[in-house]
């Protein structure tokens, strides 16, 4: 790397501290992304809870729901903020929803089935829509030039957080068994809560206000401010192209992350110990891949960097195809969370290279209605994919598993197409850098 390209963080005390707190959000909300979605709530569902093929299907719908409402209220919500320096606020509201409803959890047993799925959509909701604006708060504690490092460092570090918290509820689970599941839940809680006050403490929002005329309020001027983006969002084409691009290779990210435990359980035989520690191993490859694809956005380009994890991510899960045993997927899952969370920590990284000064707020919120709408889409075709193609095998006479894992090797390839198709709509797009940033001028393209 020249010169050039060596990027300088911001070391005094105060900007250190941001950083250093704004870090450790993404710490807590991981333990929330490993042990709710990954490793054991997910396949608790599936199996404890409803059981069988249908439990995947009803699993895709609960992702589904909560995806919906994010993608609903969050461009809103990103409107409000930016008018009124209120991220930190709406982050603390929906902090608070996911932790009560995660916590809430406890009380899930066998059959309850409605209850499962309402606790779990609010968590949901909470994790997703605090998600749009802890990412919004990158560009308060980051520069045009350390956005990608910071970003990545970010993913890392959480990383750590969903690795400590499985790796405290890993031994007590192998020693008591599945009656401890239900206190891992509240360990999350506790996790998440705890890790998320610093950023509440020592990140301030600097980005700028946008006044509030006479005779206008907060709400009309947030939906004026949300309306005029809407109207000149056709000259943002490239913003839209990543957006769409966005939009297909999600889907795949996040069909994988919701049914990875429900993948493992089914085609492999895992059980929750092994689950845990299958996830710790992604967890611990994907701070790798976070830092060294943060690193490759601030060198090269962010484009590059979701380009590169993505041709890894879809290596690794064709290799579910051809596998017969768990060490195999353990190797898999170990290539597959290092690129997977790369393109994670990268792509919220170009949204704040593409978005215009003063509509980043909303820009993440844009990006949160491809990315919670994209969650939506995804679960329902994982899950109605598996669920009717487990039905036709059972109907021409295989065995209830045998059906129920060739129909889940039909969702494993929706997820490949999902990932090719907006890797290769992303290849469309302009490829932005700190030296040669994405401007907008709009006066001169509304003339034009």
């Amino acid at each position: 790397m020249d010169d050039s390209s060596k990027v300088q963080l911001d070391n005094s005390k105060e900007a250190k501290q941001a950083r250093h707190a704004w870090y450790l959000y993404d710490f807590g909300n991981s333990a929330y992304a490993a042990v709710i979605l990954l490793a054991v709530f997910s396949s608790y569902f599936k199996n404890v809870v409803v059981g069988g093929a249908e439990g995947t299907r009803l699993w895709g719908w609960a992702v589904g729901i909560a995806a919906v409402v994010v993608a609903l209220i969050s461009p809103i919500l990103g409107a409000i903020a930016d008018s009124s320096r209120s991220k930190k606020l709406f982050l603390f509201i929906f902090t608070s929803i996911s932790v009560v409803f995660t916590a809430l959890l406890f009380f899930v047993g066998p059959g309850d089935v409605v209850w499962a799925m309402i606790l779990f959509v609010m968590a949901e909701i909470g994790y997703r829509g605090a998600q749009v604006f802890y990412d919004a708060l990158l560009v308060d504690v980051s520069t045009p030039k350390t956005v990608g490092l910071i970003s990545g460092k970010g993913w890392a570090i959480g990383m750590l957080g969903g690795i400590i918290t499985l790796l405290i509820a890993v031994v007590p689970t192998q020693i008591i068994g599945d009656s401890f599941i239900p206190y891992t839940f509240l360990l999350t809680a506790a996790v998440y809560a705890i890790f998320s006050i610093p950023t509440f403490l020592r990140v301030k929002e600097t980005s700028p206000v946008i006044p509030i005329p006479e005779n206008e309020s907060l709400v009309s001027v947030s939906f004026k401010h949300l309306g005029e983006t809407f109207k000149e969002i056709r000259n943002y084409k490239d913003f839209l192209r990543y957006m769409i691009s966005f939009l297909i290779y999600n889907d795949g990210i996040m069909m994988l992350m919701d049914f990875a435990a429900i993948i493992g359980g089914t085609l492999f035989g895992l059980g929750q110990v092994q689950l845990m520690i299958f996830v710790i191993i992604i967890q611990m490859t994907g701070s790798i891949g976070a830092l060294v694809f943060g690193r490759l956005s601030d060198s090269r380009s962010s484009k590059r960097a979701i380009v590169f994890s993505l041709v890894a991510l879809i290596a690794s899960l064709t290799g579910l195809f051809f596998i017969k045993d768990m060490i195999g997927f353990f190797i898999v899952g170990a290539f597959a969370g290092f690129a997977l969370s790369g393109a994670q920590a990268v792509s919220r990284t170009m949204v704040s290279q593409l978005a215009p000064e003063g509509k980043t707020t909303e820009f993440y919120g844009f990006l949160s209605v491809a990315g919670r709408t994209s969650t939506f889409v995804g679960p329902l075709v994982f899950g109605a994919l598996s669920y009717n193609m487990n039905n036709y095998y059972l109907s021409i006479g295989n065995t209830p598993h045998v059906a129920e894992v060739l129909g889940l090797k039909w969702a494993i390839g929706s997820i490949l197409a999902f990932l090719v198709v907006g890797m290769i709509i992303l290849l469309t797009v302009r490829e932005v850098t700190a030296s040669d940033p994405m401007e907008y001028n709009r006066k001169k393209k509304i003339e034009e």
